[in-house]
């Protein structure tokens, strides 16, 4: 635990030494003489050439971008620019148009073992925006390229700690899970993660048929318990009717010329009239 939070603190002061060594903000940057002079003579060069250097001075980006601009190398004051008109000094600054839309992209097919040792291969769709431009060109060499790589990375890692049955039923929560990790991870290069969805899992061909048989077996048992609940059900309720019938004797002779009615209605060419139970109980008792 005290090594945990060692080398927390660790990681922290390093962020920290980090932050300092690169001026986000570019206020209080000092040139130096060399760099006053150098600046003072490109602007006597845009004085001179003054019909054509401000074709090169005045630059556009347009309501979706913004210029990040160095001067000398280092960050100039204001932060990004735009959108609409700035100007740079041709022979000193340098800047970098970020685009600040949404941009998405799919993370490859990644071979997985979940926790419960079985191979799965998954792949997923990211949505991402550039929420600070400066950040996203200072703090890290290629944003979407280092954001990709940490998407495989992440799905990888999430996925690694869930079984397959919760791979195949969570996956709104696995999804919210690989988001906020995504998005804490890319914050300090100026990245907002917006979404991650889970596109496809693909199981092996034996995994599937063993999975069909046994969905089939489970549906065949409750088909099964279904049916024989039906007939339960049927002979209850025969059951009940026979001791109706059994207390009213007239009832059975009027099912007695139900049967006969439905009998005559079939169209047959014979019928057999069976006698009548009383007739038969009466022989019977004869005996």
């Amino acid at each position: 635990m005290e090594m945990q939070q060692q080398q927390e603190t660790r990681q922290q002061s390093n962020g920290e030494q980090y932050n300092k060594n690169i001026n986000i903000s570019g206020e209080g940057t000092e040139y130096g003489f060399c760099g006053i002079c150098l600046m003072i003579l490109s602007g006597f060069i845009i004085l001179i050439t003054f019909p054509v250097a401000i074709c090169m001075c005045v630059k556009v980006v347009q309501e979706y971008e913004r210029a990040v601009i160095f001067r000398l190398g280092r960050l100039a004051k204001g932060g990004a620019k735009g959108p609409g008109i700035f100007f740079i000094i041709p022979c000193t600054d340098e800047y970098r148009k970020v685009d600040l839309r949404t941009v998405s992209f799919d993370v490859p097919p990644q071979e997985i073992l979940t926790k419960d040792s079985v191979t799965i291969s998954v792949d997923a769709v990211v949505y991402y925006r550039v929420q600070d431009a400066t950040m996203s060109i200072a703090n890290v060499e290629n944003a979407d390229g280092a954001t990709r790589l940490l998407a495989q990375t992440t799905l990888r890692n999430m996925l690694g700690t869930k079984s397959l049955s919760e791979v195949l039923t969570d996956r709104e929560y696995i999804s919210a899970g690989m988001q906020t990790t995504l998005d804490e991870a890319t914050d300090p290069w100026g990245i907002k993660v917006e979404r991650v969805e889970i596109k496809d899992v693909r199981l092996p061909v034996q995994l599937q048929r063993a999975m069909a048989a046994e969905a089939e077996a489970a549906r065949d048992a409750r088909a099964k318990v279904i049916a024989a609940e039906g007939e339960m059900n049927a002979s209850r309720k025969l059951k009940e009717a026979a001791d109706v019938m059994s207390e009213s004797p007239n009832s059975m002779q009027l099912r007695y010329l139900q049967t006969l009615t439905a009998i005559s209605s079939e169209k047959n060419s014979t019928i057999i009239f069976p006698l009548p139970i009383d007739m038969v109980t009466s022989l019977m008792s004869k005996k």
